[in-house]
């Protein structure tokens, strides 16, 4: 049993003075077959100790019912076994360009709930989900023989809000579900973000990607003690949908790590190893100077450009930053662990059956509901995937325009079965008129929830009605289809023959694997949607880029015949090549 405690200028463990020096890694981010690997190459770049979040939407998606919260209690016991200490960030809000920031769109979507307030009804739900959660943190702080050292409030809170309040009751809520090790916040070295995101008695650490000596300075005009951390060393950076691939250069992002170490403050990588938004989790942001532009969702990819890439890999980033580090070492750094396995040989996915959309749906999809305006997302109890729409436009009557109201995010339109064209928030209005007696299908799919900004905590769907010309259409029905329902298999959907002209819907296939390991999936061809290996959701891809393939974790895959489902949600190319699986 060890102490682990806060005094006027360093960290102390058993009254020595220690440096934390520790890179963010998500344990919900990384296949549990490789958190071994991934934590030994933290060590070997020269860290001690390990940062996670902590996404309550994962475990919680729904209400009802919990998922794997004991994934944490294993992660920070692996943490340990590597010999590495460990921060957790438990939020509840999180960002990390996560789905909704880590809170569940059923919290964030409930009438009258105000979020990241003292709202009672907010909080009431936090009390439950931190109940749940201390069992897996407490039992593991250092004071009783466990990895973790440190436990964040909130998170980057002065970006967002000014409600102290708000703060010491989250605080005051950890001490209570029996968090004894410090406590902290962390916020951008801007005076009114450390104003409304730090609290007395609390450690207070900045986040940023460069001019450290300027960062900590701010920080000092706050807080005249206390360790110095840079709780997020932005050393990379994540990409959008649509966008150019962000990429850092690795001696310049060296040199200012050294420029932190110099100033005697500990360091936190964001991210050591960023690995990857499986199962559609990615999250989306807003642009512009106030974040209130238009939606930018974040790509499948977390490599984040980081020193350990998405597959485990060393980079040059990776070995500048081992040189910096080796000086905050008496000895050598330990050797990198073995690489995990590879996939031997290329491979290609064999195509053999196709259900269109609408039997998807009426396989795995929610209730219909019928209502006067378009349900959202949340009404409907839709975590990540897409709502179909339909409506009548009476008649008969000549051809109007047909518009959406606060699309969020993208439509895909058929009129009487034909396809009519693709709707966005920018472009929410069908190129040709329509005229009436006439039946509407949208399509619409979430590109993934806001996670950080005023913006935060958006509905999805179509929030604000269906328009004929300046009239409503009312009586709409709307049905989900939760990416979570193909968790179950796809066993009960009826296939057919391959359609004709790569049309959208779930494309069932096999491909054989000799030799198992990590691999890359390229779907040439193919426009928008999921992927499933062995039901191991990989998942979205989107032809519009940067993001050119998804990631195959190795113990996702089996020697000889593998499963593999493609939910294309808007057209395959039918000149276009099957998926293949390539080596990493």
């Amino acid at each position: 049993m060890s102490e682990f405690t806060v005094g006027e200028s360093d960290f102390l463990l058993d009254g020595r003075p220690v440096r934390l020096l520790s890179g963010a890694l998500h344990y919900f981010r990384v296949h549990e077959g490789h958190w071994r690997h991934r934590l030994a190459m933290l060590r070997a770049m020269g860290l001690n100790c390990v940062e996670t979040y902590v996404p309550w939407n994962w475990h919680w998606p729904v209400p009802g019912g919990y998922r794997d919260v004991r994934a944490l209690g294993r992660f920070l016991d692996a943490a340990g076994e590597a010999g590495l200490w460990a921060i957790v960030r438990p939020g509840p809000y999180i960002c990390a360009e996560w789905e909704n920031g880590g809170l569940p769109p059923w919290v964030t979507g409930e009438p009258g709930t105000r979020v990241r307030t003292r709202d009672e009804r907010y909080l009431s739900r936090v009390r439950h989900w931190f109940t749940h959660l201390m069992h897996e943190i407490v039992p593991r702080q250092i004071d009783r023989g466990g990895p973790v050292v440190l436990v964040q409030v909130e998170n980057e809170y002065g970006s967002y809000g000014s409600d102290s309040g708000h703060l010491e009751h989250l605080a005051g809520l950890l001490r209570a579900r029996g968090i004894t090790v410090p406590l902290f916040t962390s916020d951008g070295p801007e005076d009114h973000m450390l104003t409304g995101g730090s609290l007395p008695g609390v450690l207070a650490t900045v986040n940023f990607g460069s001019h450290a000596r300027e960062a900590f300075a701010t920080l000092r005009r706050h807080r005249r003690e206390g360790p110095l951390m840079c709780m997020e060393f932005w050393c990379g950076w994540f990409d959008h949908w649509g966008g150019e691939q962000v990429v850092r250069d690795a001696g310049e992002a060296a040199g200012v790590l050294r420029e932190i170490l110099e100033c005697g403050a500990s360091v936190n990588l964001y991210m050591a190893h960023g690995g990857t938004s499986f199962g559609g989790w990615a999250g989306a942001n807003r642009g512009g100077g106030l974040h209130e532009g238009p939606l930018e969702p974040d790509v499948t990819s977390y490599d984040y450009d980081a020193p350990v890439d998405e597959y485990g890999r060393p980079t040059e980033k990776f070995w500048r930053f081992r040189e910096v580090l080796a000086g905050c070492h008496d000895g050598p750094l330990p050797a990198l662990p073995p690489s995990p396995a590879r996939l031997g040989r290329p491979a290609q996915v064999h195509l053999d059956g196709w259900s269109s959309l609408g039997d998807v749906l009426e396989t795995l999809g929610g209730e219909e509901a019928t209502a006067p305006l378009p349900p959202t997302f949340e009404e409907l109890g839709v975590t990540r995937g897409l709502v179909r729409y339909e409506v009548d436009v009476p008649g008969p009557r000549q051809p109007y325009p047909l518009s959406l109201r606060g699309l969020r995010d993208l439509a895909v339109v058929y009129v009487d079965g034909e396809r009519a064209g693709v709707l966005t928030e920018e472009e929410p209005r069908l190129k040709e008129p329509v005229g009436g007696p006439a039946r509407v299908e949208l399509w619409v799919e979430s590109l993934g929830r806001v996670n950080y900004g005023p913006r935060f905590g958006e509905a999805k769907g179509i929030t604000g009605g269906i328009l004929h010309e300046r009239q409503y259409l009312h009586g709409v029905r709307a049905r989900g289809l939760d990416l979570d329902a193909f968790r179950g298999g796809v066993a009960g959907v009826p296939y057919g023959a391959l359609p004709e002209g790569g049309a959208a819907g779930l494309y069932r296939g096999t491909v054989p694997v000799g030799g198992a390991g990590d691999a890359r999936l390229e779907l040439p061809g193919w426009t928008r949607g999921f992927v499933w290996v062995n039901g191991f959701s990989l998942g979205r891809y989107w032809s519009v880029g940067p993001q050119r393939s998804l990631y195959v974790p190795g113990p996702v895959l089996r020697e000889g015949e593998n499963e593999v489902w493609v939910l294309e949600l808007e057209e395959a190319d039918p000149g276009g090549r099957a998926p293949r699986l390539l080596p990493v």
